[in-house]
């Protein structure tokens, strides 16, 4: 698992924009003992290629696309048939996550006619319209105990 990752996940920003940098992780401040775990499972994923970006925010602003929320936590790991990403050392609060399949490991995602080739997905299962799900329908909210969130991912093309 690294916790820093080239790739954006702005994938989600307009059905799923262009990618952006991300900054290094961060992690709000907050006393250490009321933090928890957030699990994150990953379903649906088409093939075991690349790699597999989450991005978990509680900044409305920032959500899908957290690259400008310094206090956002975001993992990369390699797709496997079972991919679970665990956020650690998370501070109670109302959160949302956005995932990606960089199927390719390229470090981009990959668009034909602005429309992803690759995997998205969003906690609680968020719709997709014609954009990104707000983060009110994609939020959970997080006390003092593990929560487990189940992604299933989604391709358009």
């Amino acid at each position: 698992m690294r916790h820093r990752s080239r790739v954006g996940l702005a994938v989600l920003g307009l059905i799923l924009g262009a990618g952006a940098a991300l900054p290094a992780l961060s992690t709000a401040p907050g006393n250490a003992a009321d933090n928890a775990t957030v699990t994150v499972v990953v379903t649906n994923l088409r093939n075991t290629h690349g790699m597999v970006q989450a991005c978990l925010t509680a900044a409305p602003g920032h959500f899908p696309d957290c690259d400008r929320d310094p206090a956002s936590h975001r993992l990369t790991v390699h797709a496997a048939a079972s991919t679970v990403l665990q956020f650690t050392d998370v501070p109670p609060g109302n959160y949302a996550v956005a995932v990606l399949h960089d199927e390719n490991g390229n470090g981009r995602v990959d668009k034909v006619l602005m429309v992803p080739r690759e995997g998205f997905g969003f906690s609680r299962d968020a719709p997709v319209r014609f954009g990104p799900p707000t983060f009110a329908d994609a939020v959970f909210a997080m006390g003092h105990d593990a929560q487990r969130q189940t992604i299933r991912m989604r391709y358009m093309l």
